[in-house]
């Protein structure tokens, strides 16, 4: 399997703050995982660009993004959007190079170049809703490569899986009303965003008990993901990549072992397969124990590969 493996050395830059869980040693410690199990060689190694503004408008509301550019602050200085996020001085950057990294990620396998890319990348984006910021997002990169393969590649179905521990709300609130994507979310409940969740025909919520282990994720990605996404035979299938619900990781209260992110990414290849020419586009979004972080990323970008 061909795939590319796409970050930015920006990504390491945006910092909101030594005790700050989402920090830039989670690339580190992802990368770190990879070259240990000697498989960074194997991958095709791209740089992020920067997202545009045309393609950030497609999922963001331009007067939130104009509102970001100029509270950006000078260096030495820190802006907070609310009390788990904030805008440092090279955060804006940041966030325009891991959006820029969906987009790159799903033009190299739809043009064949790649069949699945994993883009690592923070700050992460499924908490980033249409008009704001929340939850250590500031764009949603996972929205942005979605829109920009329906508006760009001209597709008609896109999926969006996504495994973190917290409900991504903000995708939920960018296409909740789009029919050409559905959103399927595993996630802790009740939980942190506590936002409510929407009823549509193209979102799926598999929610979780507090404390809930492998057995019952397994069973909610087999009963309500697989026949979702098989009725709904998805022209590209995109990852959003949550690490936080390993039982190291105290970000939540569920039990997932390293084993269960190669299961679901496992599932979710022969879907892909089944579907949409084994294209699949993962971007990073939680995951806080680093050496928990760095195992589970690791065996999900394996499977992605295509290494046994």
């Amino acid at each position: 399997m061909r795939t590319a493996y796409i970050s930015h050395r920006d990504c390491l830059l945006h910092d909101m703050g030594e005790f700050h869980p989402e920090s830039p040693e989670r690339l580190h410690a992802i990368e770190d995982r990879l070259v240990a199990s000697q498989l960074m060689p194997l991958l095709r190694h791209y740089d992020a660009p920067r997202a545009e503004r045309a393609q950030l408008l497609r999922v963001h509301d331009s007067a939130y993004v104009d509102d970001l550019f100029a509270r950006a602050p000078q260096p030495g200085e820190a802006v907070m959007l609310d009390p788990d996020t904030w805008l440092a001085p090279h955060t804006l950057e940041a966030a325009l190079h891991a959006a820029g990294a969906a987009v790159l990620g799903v033009d190299l396998v739809m043009s064949g170049e790649m069949e699945t890319a994993f883009c690592g990348v923070r700050p992460p984006g499924h908490h980033a809703e249409r008009h704001r910021a929340m939850g250590f997002c500031f764009f949603n990169n996972i929205a942005v490569g979605a829109a920009h393969a329906l508006e760009q590649h001209g597709l008609q179905r896109v999926a969006i899986l996504d495994f973190d521990a917290h409900h991504g709300n903000g995708t939920e609130d960018i296409f909740k009303d789009d029919p050409r994507v559905l959103f399927c979310s595993s996630f802790q409940h009740p939980f942190y965003p506590a936002t409510p969740l929407a009823e549509r025909p193209n979102l799926i919520h598999s929610k979780l008990r507090n404390g809930a282990y492998s057995e019952e994720f397994q069973q909610a990605v087999t009963e309500q993901w697989l026949p979702a996404v098989n009725r709904f035979k998805p022209q590209l299938i995109l990852v959003s990549a949550g690490f936080d619900a390993h039982f190291e990781d105290d970000m939540s209260g569920l039990n997932l072992l390293d084993t269960d992110y190669a299961w679901v990414t496992e599932r979710i290849m022969e879907l892909a397969a089944a579907h949409c020419e084994n294209r699949v586009v993962s971007t990073l979004e939680g995951g806080y124990v680093m050496n928990a972080l760095g195992r589970s990323a690791a065996a999900h970008i394996k499977v992605l590969m295509g290494v046994h």
